[in-house]
């Protein structure tokens, strides 16, 4: 029962911020995205706090925000700076503001834009799902590890207008999700997914990173948490010792990955040609940068196989996974945006 209670008031308390005037180097992401019903199209928008080791002073929001356009592949993407004093990022409720633009319960608006791009939105958002842990619920109470990332609301569904280069669309029943992020630092490599409605299952959540992390001079195996939650229950393999033993290995651009316990084995593959990618730009809070390659028009293939009864199912998308990469390297082709 305590658990039990200790769980509930971390879910209450979800989208508070997690800053309070750090001067060691701090970031803190809410970001939203979701994908067309049939349409191979999906929108990013990322608000971001970023405060610089010792130089707190100089600490930004960043408004970022991308439509990905997977019919003529050419994505739109803006991305923009303001001093912190001129954001909030709330501790005691779900209030983000850069600049004019907002982010609270179930809403959003704002505007942005950059070398020649314009994206403007004014969109709600609604879901009763709960949210989604890929790490234990100590974990994101201590320094290991440095970043904590969570799904606060999976399966939301988006209504709204968005505007890419004073071009219009309506927003209706695009379903998605709002995600929560945080740390001293960026996560050294990484592989992060997330498929939100799969094509054969449209009430399937899906939500899977492989990382590795650099100590001194050495580097961890490959450490691969994931959580499925299909047909009413919830497969979540997030323990730390389960999430090294699970397989994950990636490249640009495909990812292969598997988990399970005794009784289930669930085994992936995520990747998207090059053109479906946008190239980012990560400033590091203890300093260097790191580059984002990041989909949310990604395909993925997910089986699903009962070790007790000897039957799999397959759960497949075409266009709506999100598929990011973090690294430190330039050598993958494709430009940085912003």
């Amino acid at each position: 029962m305590a658990m039990q209670n200790e769980i509930e008031a971390f879910y209450q308390q979800v989208n508070y911020s997690r800053f309070h005037g750090q001067t060691d180097g701090y970031y803190e992401s809410f970001f939203l995205r979701a994908n067309h019903p049939t349409r191979p199209l999906a929108f990013w928008i990322r608000y971001t706090l970023f405060s610089p080791k010792a130089l707190s002073q100089n600490g930004i929001g960043e408004l970022w925000a991308v439509f990905f356009n997977g019919e003529t592949h050419q994505h739109t993407v803006a991305k923009q700076e303001f001093p912190l004093v001129n954001c909030l990022f709330d501790a005691s409720a779900f209030s983000v503001k850069i600049g004019e633009a907002q982010l609270t319960q179930h809403h959003l608006k704002g505007a942005v834009e950059s070398r020649g791009h314009a994206l403007a939105w004014e969109l709600t958002f609604v879901g009763d799902s709960k949210p989604v842990l890929l790490l234990p619920l100590n974990l994101y109470k201590g320094r290991f590890p440095a970043a904590k990332s969570l799904v606060s609301l999976p399966m939301a569904r988006f209504h709204g207008k968005l505007s890419v280069n004073g071009e219009s669309m309506d927003v209706s029943d695009w379903l998605g999700s709002q995600n929560h992020n945080w740390g001293i630092r960026h996560t050294d490599l990484y592989a992060w997914g997330q498929v939100a409605g799969f094509d054969t299952h449209l009430e399937s959540f899906l939500e899977v990173a492989t990382a590795k992390l650099r100590l001194g001079p050495f580097w961890t195996p490959p450490i691969t948490p994931l959580v499925l939650r299909h047909g009413q229950q919830e497969y979540a393999f997030t323990g730390l010792t389960q999430a090294i033993r699970a397989r994950g290995s990636f490249r640009y651009f495909t990812w292969e990955f598997r988990s399970g316990n005794d009784e289930v084995e669930i085994e992936g593959e995520i990747s998207a040609p090059r053109h479906a990618f946008v190239g980012l730009k990560y400033y590091n809070p203890r300093g260097g940068i790191k580059y984002c390659l990041n989909s949310k028009i990604a395909s993925c293939r997910l089986q699903l196989r009962d070790k007790i009864s000897g039957t799999a199912e397959v759960l497949e998308t075409k266009s709506r996974a999100a598929f990011e990469i973090l690294t430190d390297h330039q050598d993958h082709g494709i430009d940085i945006s912003a």
